[in-house]
């Protein structure tokens, strides 16, 4: 088992708070807007989740890396977190299905850790103060210049950061012999979401963040989806052009996270930045319609206008968060079309809303 020597390391807050660590493997530099996880589990599929992209991540359970890394538990093809800090790194692990330690994962992906912070302090911050930019570094002794290129660095709020996460060409996945097609718009998309439509006999061409309808409904698809993603929704014009294109020729259409919010742009409805956001795999639910409640997977930093959805008249509210009342889920009244706040694929996460895709495939037989 490899075993690095830990160097001092430093994180600094854009309101010039400190907080001290030590840093794993390789010595660096690290800027992003940060963020937590409340997961207990799962580290591996956040590390990868496309909708961390320029974020660091701090883990709030106390051990991170004791399972070790696993080829099969990733959400895209790299790390996608800007850094990691976390309390206590497990250098060794235990799990029979690991490749590696998530030290040697980490190593090469090339991302920059520091352990040994605390983080209860660090997340009772953030809580207080709310989500902001951040550099984390080994290069202590550098503080001037390290809040220097930190007031540089772009707020999260008006950020475009699909594109920087979104597939260059379309590609397919699934059965091409399936009985149904979709056509996805990647903003971001995790693997998990692709698997969750192949299992219920879909075909998917998957496609850029820039598409246009006419390049997609080019496949012939049954329906549509956009995906979840990172960064602020409104700056993404092309995907509201998309969303509204699709509305108007009342396809079927299933927005998750990201494309949550870019249907709700769509309709005229604005979305916001949140104080932290929501970040988890034990996030409340309530289903309006069915009244049931649900444990959800989420990870976002903006939301809905609630004020302007309740006054849209072709919009309602099906889900709700009952820790603060936000939306988490719309549907159109007079077109084939649904959206929800949270992950239904939760990977991590429980799976009391997976219903949500059996929903959507019903809702295609519906309407063709």
């Amino acid at each position: 088992m490899k075993y690095s020597k830990k160097q001092k390391a430093i994180v600094i807050l854009e309101d010039g708070t400190i907080f001290y660590g030590k840093a794993i493997g390789k010595s660096g530099t690290a800027f992003g807007e940060v963020c937590f996880n409340t997961g207990t589990t799962g580290y591996q599929e956040i590390f990868t989740d496309p909708s961390y992209f320029g974020q660091i991540m701090v883990a709030t359970n106390a051990h991170i890396g004791n399972y070790g890394a696993s080829d099969e538990d990733i959400e895209s093809d790299s790390v996608k977190i800007a850094g990691l800090i976390c309390k206590n790194f497990s250098y060794n692990y235990s799990r029979v299905s690991a490749n590696e330690s998530l030290e040697e994962f980490f190593d090469k992906h090339k991302t920059f850790v520091v352990s040994d912070v605390d983080t209860r302090a660090l997340v009772s911050y953030i809580r207080d103060h709310g989500a902001m930019n951040a550099v984390m570094s080994t290069e202590v002794d550098k503080i001037d210049e390290l809040k220097l290129a930190l007031s540089k660095v772009p707020s999260m709020a008006g950020l475009e950061l699909a594109s920087k996460v979104s597939t260059n060409q379309p590609y397919f996945h699934g059965n091409p012999e399936a009985t149904y097609k979709i056509a996805a718009l990647d903003l971001g998309i995790k693997k998990n979401i692709l698997r969750n439509f192949a299992q219920r006999d879909a075909y998917v061409k998957v496609f850029p963040y820039n598409a246009t309808f006419e390049e997609m409904s080019a496949f012939n698809p049954d329906g549509y989806f956009i995906s979840n993603g990172p960064g602020d929704p409104e700056p993404l014009k092309d995907a509201q052009k998309l969303a509204q294109d699709i509305l108007y020729e009342k396809r079927p259409l299933f927005g998750i996270c990201l494309g949550h919010q870019v249907i709700a742009l769509a309709n005229g409805i604005s979305t916001y930045k949140m104080h932290n956001g929501h970040r988890g795999i034990n996030h409340p639910i309530k289903n309006l319609v069915t009244g049931k409640g649900e444990i959800t997977s989420q990870n976002h930093g903006f939301a809905v206008n609630r004020e302007e959805t309740e006054k849209h008249s072709d919009i309602e509210i099906t889900h709700i968060h009952l820790n603060d009342n936000t939306v988490a889920g719309i549907k159109l009244k007079s077109k084939p079309c649904f959206s929800v706040q949270y992950h239904p694929e939760a990977s991590p996460g429980p799976h009391d809303a997976s219903y949500l895709f059996d929903d959507f495939m019903t809702l295609i037989q519906k309407n063709n």
